[in-house]
């Protein structure tokens, strides 16, 4: 029985038509099948942790992912088209156009960064356009990270079955596709976004294997995997990157996946690390988000719910008391606090505003004492963050298993 289902009825059917775009939009922006955040829609519509080591961590230090080195903090480039024509937005109301999205990128390499993180999922296309674009004459300044593994036509963008795709013919399609689109004749990270359950992940490692051998990948990576597919697909071929959400609002990588990394030599790239702006302060206690005209995926996100955000800002006032103690912004500070855990993880904050960008490198240049470290840690351990960290659709791809190699 197929595990990528199309049901007849979705759970946005209710929306009025516009809306409905717009969760189709976010959908195809977070690399997630639009029938599966349409089951968290009707819920948006109707209601409208252990401490790291302690260390103290060099300023500015470069950061080893495998055998690749990076500036710390890097550039996540997670964009898709606006209602309006022209626009271009991210998955959280921001907004620009598509010249000043390659000014950013271009005034991020300037500032030296030196990861820049995006996929094909995003968009679909339009995020890889826009990098390909801004990285003509600088790409060899730059690591260049993209990800492939939904079921998205490599030629049209259109979503096939609504689901996950890393069957091994499709894989070489899509990296073919994601070179043109570049613009660059290789990948230098290439990440499975999310584990695609009905393929073995000895297939999907041996493919990235052959890539490599063929000079258009150099490293492997995985994104929010189950820890045996880890060890299975290292076995294979040694990944340099795992890729999940991790950051002071959310901490469950701690647990297993960082010790794993530590273990394989494994670095670790955080998505979302200001925890989709929580923790930047730019969300209040009274903040609601928007469903149309551009859908802002907080809206369905449990842990921005009405109900649970006022609780929930004890944790941005200590951000915001600890960044007065540092004197450094709330985002720097949290960047900085991730920066602090492991010498070999790397946050990719997104943004669409060149100063929050320069803002968030000055994060490289923060230190923490041991004792100070291990005051923040126990105080961000005391504070329980309340509602899920993902709808229940989305996280449900998170942390699966390959299918077993037979």
């Amino acid at each position: 029985m197929s595990t990528h289902p199309t049901p007849a009825r979705t759970g946005d059917d209710h929306l009025p038509p516009p809306q409905r775009r717009q969760l189709l939009r976010a959908a195809a922006t977070l690399g997630v099948a639009p029938w599966l955040l349409s089951a968290c829609a009707t819920a948006a519509g109707d209601a409208a942790a252990g401490t790291a080591p302690h260390r103290t961590q060099a300023a500015g230090a470069r950061r080893r992912l495998g055998p690749l080195e990076v500036f710390p903090v890097g550039l996540g480039c997670q964009w898709r088209p606006g209602a309006a024509p022209g626009v271009v937005v991210d998955s959280y109301s921001s907004r620009f156009d598509r010249p000043a999205a390659i000014r950013l990128i271009r005034q991020a390499v300037d500032q030296g960064v030196t990861l820049i993180d995006t996929a094909e999922a995003y968009g679909p296309f339009l995020s890889e356009e826009i990098v390909g674009e801004a990285l003509q004459g600088i790409r060899d300044q730059v690591v260049l990270e993209t990800k492939f593994g939904f079921d998205i036509d490599p030629g049209t963008g259109a979503r096939q079955s609504g689901g996950r795709n890393s069957r091994p013919e499709h894989i070489r399609q899509v990296v073919d596709a994601q070179l043109r689109r570049l613009r660059t004749d290789r990948i230098d990270v290439l990440i499975q976004h999310r584990v695609d359950p009905d393929v073995p992940i000895e297939d999907v490692a041996g493919t990235v294997r052959e890539l490599i051998g063929a000079g258009k990948v150099r490293q492997f990576g995985l994104s929010e995997p189950g820890l045996q597919t880890v060890r299975r697909a290292h076995a294979v071929q040694p990944l340099a990157v795992i890729q999940n959400e991790y950051s002071m609002l959310w901490r469950g990588p701690e647990a297993q996946v960082l010790p794993l990394c530590e273990e394989l030599g494994i670095g670790f790239v955080c998505w979302s690390p200001l925890g989709q702006g929580f923790l930047a302060g730019g969300v209040k206690a009274d903040s609601r988000f928007a469903m149309a005209p551009d859908m802002d995926f907080r809206a369905i996100s449990p842990r921005f719910a009405p109900e649970v955000l006022p609780a929930n800002m004890a944790l941005a006032d200590l951000v915001q008391t600890w960044a007065r103690r540092k004197n450094a912004t709330p985002a720097q500070l949290s960047l900085a606090w991730l920066l602090a855990q492991r010498p070999w993880i790397v946050p990719i904050p997104g943004t669409t505003n060149a100063a929050h960008m320069t803002e968030n490198l000055g994060a490289a240049a923060i230190s923490f004492t041991a004792e100070e470290l291990r005051q923040l840690n126990a105080a961000v351990a005391a504070i329980r963050i309340q509602g899920d960290r993902l709808p229940p659709a989305v996280a449900v791809m998170s942390g699966v298993e390959a299918a077993p190699k037979r």
